[in-house]
């Protein structure tokens, strides 16, 4: 029988200090190469031997902090891998409420090639894995996968950058508009 080591609290606080101090940075249109230890150590009140103890350099954190980004945004999405069509739309709210909360954040990390492949491959394994649940793949008139997640991954990245004055209730009735045909839904189309 093992017994699973649990993190201690103050390690879980300093690093979510960090995160915070990171995010706090971007938010200020900081460059995300202008990041330097100093910088985030100084935003979270730590010093630089607790940000090593946790991390071996910013790209590191950065890398932890995509991590647990996809981490949530997986969550959000997986009700929709489901099925279950009454709570589809308010799925899609959710996780475009979480893409708003942190819409700062995204409009940084989408400069990055890299998030934005993640991106765009989460958007399409989910449309490809509600495709097969629900027998959808083979059909003709089916929107290619490639091009709806890329759709729906401009129309995300437009809001957080120049559409921020819609909500995401309204973005996610006009994306389940956009791609509605007959009783198909947004991930299926």
């Amino acid at each position: 029988m093992s017994i699973s080591k649990k993190e201690d609290p103050r390690a879980i606080r300093s690093k979510k200090m960090l995160k915070n101090a990171v995010f706090s940075l971007l938010t200020e249109n900081l460059d995300i190469s202008q990041l330097t230890v100093q910088k985030i150590t100084s935003r979270a009140e730590l010093n630089r031997a607790t940000f090593y103890l946790h991390y071996d350099d910013i790209n590191d954190l950065l890398r932890q902090i995509v991590h647990d980004i996809f981490d949530d945004l997986s969550m959000k999405i997986d009700p929709l891998l489901q099925g279950g069509g009454s709570n589809e739309q308010e799925t899609l709210v959710t996780f475009l409420n979480y893409v708003y909360e942190y819409r700062k954040i995204f409009a940084v990390l989408f400069e990055n090639k890299g998030f934005k492949n993640h991106m765009f491959n989460l958007l399409k394994n989910t449309i490809e894995k509600r495709r097969s649940a629900r027998e959808i793949q083979y059909i003709r008139e089916a929107v290619s996968v490639d091009i709806l997640a890329s759709s729906l991954l401009g129309i995300i990245m437009w809001w957080i950058k120049d559409g921020t004055q819609f909500s995401s209730e309204y973005i996610a009735d006009q994306i389940s508009l956009m791609y509605k045909k007959g009783t198909e839904h947004v991930w299926d189309s």
